[in-house]
């Protein structure tokens, strides 16, 4: 189920340049700029954000109406043909033909990814039995459970050995453990030297798989950040509720922060998400609350930037540069 791995030298995974799409005459993607040199790549953003439509147009379904686009140093356009033998893809939305059964399907998607029908079946099986899906293969995919369906179609974009794989959502609607057996088969798979690009809306899901995260809002580039560097620095993050009976609300307590250097959004119900630069410490924050006379009910710290750099993303829906 590998690939070949990847190197220093090898290209950047996506390369944005100014992408539009537009569908039925309307605007879907919005000069898309950026370069993502992850191993596992994340795409975070709401419904209707651009996600499944960006997937399409580096599969070559659709033609961007501007700009360019590169996967794997190989143009979107030009090398379409090409790239689908290197890219494995698994859609959101179910795609199976009534009354196949598991291992008929995933050959068949391996052939049509370019494998030899012999092959093709030898891979088939391999990929069924590596998601866990070996003592069900020969049932017909209509009686799987939607567990079960989603890591069929693990199996069919990962059967015919692709260098890239492209996730959309593949943990929809999956119970807990099942869901974490799905990202504990992404990250052996990105071990393995396959390169993904992993579509959610969930921000646990891309926090636990990704090093590097794309945000899209309304089809625009919101944000780009190297998670693995946000990690690795020593940063604080903090969570705070302020009392709910509070005349003035946060939105003082926030400018205050503000000025003081540090990062702050807004969160629902009186929270904010903060992020304190090393000059400032927590016992400063009581000065300014003292100051700003209001009252912190709950101080909290966390390691996890990636909610406070999405929320500023929707804040702000800024450049291919917003962000921390």
């Amino acid at each position: 189920m590998t690939s070949n791995e990847t190197t220093l030298s090898s290209p950047a995974l996506l390369e944005l340049d100014g992408l539009e799409v537009r569908l039925a005459g309307r605007p879907i993607l919005k000069g898309l700029r950026g370069s993502l040199t992850g191993q596992v790549v994340g795409l975070l953003g709401p419904n209707g954000a651009g996600k499944t439509t960006l997937f399409n147009t580096l599969l070559g379904f659709y033609p961007p109406s501007a700009g360019r686009a590169t996967v794997l140093g190989r143009d979107v356009v030009t090398d379409a043909a090409a790239l689908r033998s290197r890219i494995g893809y698994m859609p959101e939305s179910d795609s199976f033909i009534a009354g196949m059964s598991a291992v008929r399907f995933v050959r068949m998607m391996a052939e049509l990814a370019g494998l030899p029908p012999k092959p093709a079946l030898e891979r088939a099986h391999e990929a069924l039995f590596y998601v866990g899906l070996g003592e069900a293969r020969y049932r017909k995919l209509e009686t799987y459970s939607l567990g079960m369906k989603q890591l069929a179609k693990l199996a069919q974009a990962i059967a015919h050995g692709p260098e890239l794989l492209l996730l959309d959502e593949p943990t929809n609607g999956l119970d807990p453990s099942a869901r974490q057996r799905m990202l504990s088969l992404v990250r052996e798979i990105a071990a393995s030297g396959v390169r993904i690009v992993l579509s959610s809306h969930l921000l646990r899901d891309v926090e636990s798989c990704c090093d590097s995260v794309i945000v899209l809002k309304d089809g625009k580039a919101a944000t780009i950040a190297d998670l693995a560097s946000e990690r690795a620095s020593e940063r604080r993050f903090l969570e705070i509720e302020l009392r709910s009976d509070e005349a003035t609300g946060p939105a003082g307590f926030s400018r205050a922060l503000a000025e003081l250097g540090c990062e702050v959004a807004e969160l629902p119900n009186r929270k904010l998400k903060v992020v304190l630069p090393p000059v400032v410490d927590v016992r400063t924050l009581y000065r300014v609350a003292g100051e700003q006379k209001v009252q912190l009910r709950r101080l909290t710290s966390s390691r996890n930037s990636l909610e406070l750099l999405f929320m500023k993303a929707m804040e702000e829906g800024g450049g291919a540069n917003a962000g921390l």
